[in-house]
């Protein structure tokens, strides 16, 4: 069989111990596979995705290490090779050779372990350190004598290490192999025949090393031996094997152990010389070894979690090339010089408000290169936070909310991982996770005030702002647009919506028209704020909208009556009233009545005798609208006065009005009328005159009528009490409801004349006549008391009178008729309009 058939032949084999060995513990969630090192970049090295039974899921591979030697094939879940592995190189000390990683599948928070077993292939020849050598040898050395030789580093392992020697070149010596501590071959070689440096002063040895793979390798090196004079003493160490422990924190230069040996020799054959006979390469470049004093130093920073022994073989050799070896063991002791390593493995970057307690935000892996206290590592979150570690398997931490989350209260979280490790002092690391949270619609809008108010003066312009309503939401984007919408409701019977309206978007509340004081005084409504979620929240307040009096009404006179209107919205008023010439200064003559449609101040109303015939004879009262004498009339005096008293409000302009008043100074009813007569004939002409006069003949032939009347009914009136004084008092009382002042005499009629004069006012254009009681003869000046209905007219009552007196009706100050003279005069009966 060729050797390419027995190559092809030993790969297949490999294969097929890769396949059989791949082994997948569901129960744990770990994979196993086996690949032989030096396989190309890209090799095949397990079905992940089919072995997992995970279909059309998105997997992540994580490796500790500072180099990845492995990937994942994303369309086929194939577990390949990243590059070319060499098993020598990783695992250089260890008889199994094993590379882990783990596997991340996305979604799903879970973690798989996968270990891969790197298996040795024979690429590796023995090899010697020195591939020459020189022995000094005595030719006195006795036969039997053993020599050291240094050993072949075969990097291989198993049946691929190094297998056997082979000596060959000079019958003068043998090949002897001993196992140190049943683990190392150590050659040896053997002194067969007795050496004569006369016969040959050196001997050239050939040394073969081969190792037990299929083909196997081989190694050579030459030795060559010297024969010296007699030498007949070897240097010995004080100790077959020096051990010393070190910490990894040694600082550079630091002697670890000094070795010594002794020659009892003398001369140059006692002066002993140190020497590395066995040491790596990597501890070759660790140590320094002085070989005039044996000490052993360090030329590198050691690290106990790249190797915590190391194992070296010293030589001691006199001048006589006669040497011995001794074993150096140092134990590297662990420093915790390594921070814990916060890796996070996978993390969501936002999550809803409304997530339920116990969602996994966040996987960990921690890990510490450390050994013993110094790599057990301890996890904490930050205080206060809502988020929980919860230990997963093996070195991963989760990281779970402990309850709902609430977006208007913190809306993103900065959570910060600590991982301290249990060293003394301790060493910690720490990471941050950024998570945002989502908004759900939770919160309704609120008003930034309970209720609202404005004031709003009438007359206001047709789309005058009246107020802003302001809602907020606590929520964001689309959940905290707020819009504005009015209540249902009615004014004066009409839509809320025809008289004011809300901007949806701004919540400014707008006057769709002009308001009047005097119609509408208050407008209370409801504004509606609703969120743009789905679905939508909703909250509302009251708005009372005050209207503001403002002085738009001119103050209207009620008394005396209206004879027409003058001036550019002032008022004219005319009327004729009696004031005796032997009245005192004070007395009532006129009583000016005015209102105004206004309120507050604009409604305000004070009086002021704006101008007069005699302007020292009348004052007006300030705000009784009252005209009473200022002083005793006097025979001076015209008979006929004219008063203009001006009504003026409080507003701010102020508005007015003219009342016009005729005062006559009479002391009877037929000087009244005589000084009409005269002033109407003076007016009058031709036939109107005489009209005039048959007008006056009948008014005065009226009340003197009237006057008859009151004398025949007054007596009547006093014979009646009179004859009811005779008979025993009712049980209740003399006369129910009617006071004794009622009653009066002649002397009573005559002091009613003098003080309320009758007089006749005659209006040119009606050419009629009316009489008209003085100002404060009828309700003004009789107590307030019901007028009996026709059922309690009889003979207990005052308001009895002849169906006659009907004919002359009086006029009350506020225009309202009394049923007659007699009945508002006499008996004290009020106006029935007052009842």
């Amino acid at each position: 069989m060729c050797a390419s058939e027995r190559r092809w032949g030993r790969r297949a084999r490999t294969l097929l111990c890769c396949v059989l060995l791949s082994v997948w513990e569901s129960t744990w969630g770990q994979l196993r596979y086996s690949v032989p090192e030096e396989m190309p970049k890209g090799s095949f090295v397990g079905d992940v995705a089919k072995d997992l039974g995970l279909k059309m899921a998105v997997m992540r591979l994580i490796e500790r290490g500072r180099t990845q030697y492995f990937s994942l094939h994303g369309m086929t879940g194939h577990l390949v090779t990243a590059e070319r592995i060499d098993r020598e190189q990783l695992c250089r000390l260890l008889e199994k050779c094993v590379l882990r990683c783990e596997l991340i599948v996305e979604g799903e928070m879970q973690v798989y372990e996968i270990e891969v077993e790197i298996t040795d292939v024979n690429d590796n020849a023995p090899s010697f350190r020195e591939p020459e050598m020189q022995l000094r040898m005595s030719e006195l050395t006795a036969l039997g004598s053993r020599f050291p030789l240094r050993d072949a580093q075969d990097p291989d392992s198993g049946p691929n290490s190094l297998k056997s020697y082979e000596l060959s070149g000079d019958e003068h010596f043998s090949l002897a192999v001993q196992a140190d501590h049943g683990v190392d071959r150590r050659p040896e070689l053997v002194l067969a025949k007795t050496l004569d440096r006369e016969e040959a002063a050196f001997h050239e040895l050939l040394l073969k090393a081969r190792d037990g793979g299929e083909p196997s390798r081989t190694g050579t090196a030459r030795i060559r031996v010297v024969v010296l004079d007699a030498n007949d003493n070897a240097p010995v160490f004080s100790a077959a094997e020096y051990t010393v422990g070190v910490p990894e924190d040694v600082p550079v230069g630091s002697t670890l152990v000094v070795v010594t040996a002794t020659d009892i020799d003398e001369g140059i054959n006692s002066h002993v010389k140190y020497s590395f006979h066995k040491i790596s390469d990597g501890a070759s470049e660790l140590f320094h070894l002085d070989d005039d004093t044996g000490e052993i130093s360090l030329k590198k920073e050691i690290d106990f979690e790249e190797d915590s022994i190391h194992e070296l073989e010293i030589q001691a050799h006199d001048g006589g090339e006669l040497s011995d070896t001794t074993k150096v063991v140092i134990t590297v002791t662990d420093v915790n010089d390594n921070t814990p390593e916060l890796t996070v493995t996978s993390q969501l970057s936002e999550i809803s408000e409304d997530a339920p307690s116990g969602t996994v935000v966040a996987l960990l892996h921690v890990q510490d290169r450390d050994s013993g206290a110094n790599g057990q590592v301890r996890c904490s979150l930050d205080a206060g936070v809502p988020f929980r570690l919860q230990s997963s398997r093996g070195s991963y931490y989760s990281v779970v909310t402990t309850r709902q989350l609430d977006r208007e209260e913190v809306s993103e979280y900065n959570v910060t991982v600590r991982a301290a490790d249990g060293g003394s002092p301790s060493l910690w690391s720490s990471t941050v996770l950024t998570l945002r949270v989502l908004d759900v619609n939770d919160n309704a809008p609120v008003f930034s005030e309970a209720s609202y108010s404005a004031r709003l003066p009438e007359n206001n312009a047709a789309g005058a702002l009246v107020l802003t309503v302001r809602a907020r939401d606590a929520d964001w984007g689309q959940n905290a647009r707020v819009r504005y919408r009015l209540g249902e409701g009615r004014v004066r019977g009409a839509a809320l919506s025809s008289y004011v309206s809300v901007q949806a978007e701004t919540g400014a509340l707008y006057a769709l028209r002009s308001f009047d004081y005097e119609e509408v005084r208050e407008v209370g409504l409801w504004v509606l704020a609703e969120d743009g979620g789905s679905p939508a929240l909703s909250s509302n307040v009251s708005v009372r909208i005050v209207i503001v009096d403002e002085n738009d009404n001119a103050p209207q006179v009620l008394y005396p009556p209206a004879a027409g209107v003058s001036g550019a919205g002032v008022r004219g008023w005319s009327g004729v009233e009696l004031a005796p010439r032997s009245s005192e200064p004070g007395a009532l003559v006129a009583k000016v009545v005015a209102v105004d449609a206004d309120a507050g101040q604009n409604a305000w109303l004070s009086y002021e005798l704006a101008k007069a015939t005699e302007p020292g004879l009348f004052r007006v009262g300030l705000h009784s609208g009252e005209v009473r004498t200022a002083r005793f009339p006097l025979a001076r005096d015209a008979a006929r006065q004219s008063l203009v008293v001006l009504v003026k409000d409080h507003g701010r302009p102020a508005l007015s009005a003219t009342a016009t008043l005729t005062v006559v100074l009479a002391e009877s009813v037929a000087e009244l009328l005589a000084e009409l007569g005269s002033e109407a004939a003076a007016a009058v002409p031709g036939e109107a005159a005489g009209s005039l006069t048959r007008w006056l003949v009948l008014a005065v032939a009226a009340v003197s009528c009237l006057f008859l009347a009151f004398l025949l009914l007054l007596i009547a009136l006093r014979l009646r009490r009179w004859r009811r004084s005779q008979l025993p008092p009712p049980a209740g009382g003399v006369l129910r409801g009617v006071p004794a002042t009622h009653f009066v005499g002649i002397d009573g009629v005559r002091a009613f004349l003098s003080s309320y004069s009758q007089e006749v006012s005659l209006t040119a254009d009606s050419r009629k006549s009316q009489l008209r009681l003085s100002p404060g003869s009828c309700c003004d000046t009789l107590p307030a008391r019901p007028l009996p209905d026709e059922h309690a007219l009889g003979e207990d009552t005052a308001c009895t009178h002849p169906p006659e007196a009907d004919a002359a009706p009086v006029l009350c100050d506020d225009g309202s008729a009394c049923q007659s003279v007699w009945e508002a005069v006499v008996t004290g009966c009020v106006c029935p309009e007052f009842g």
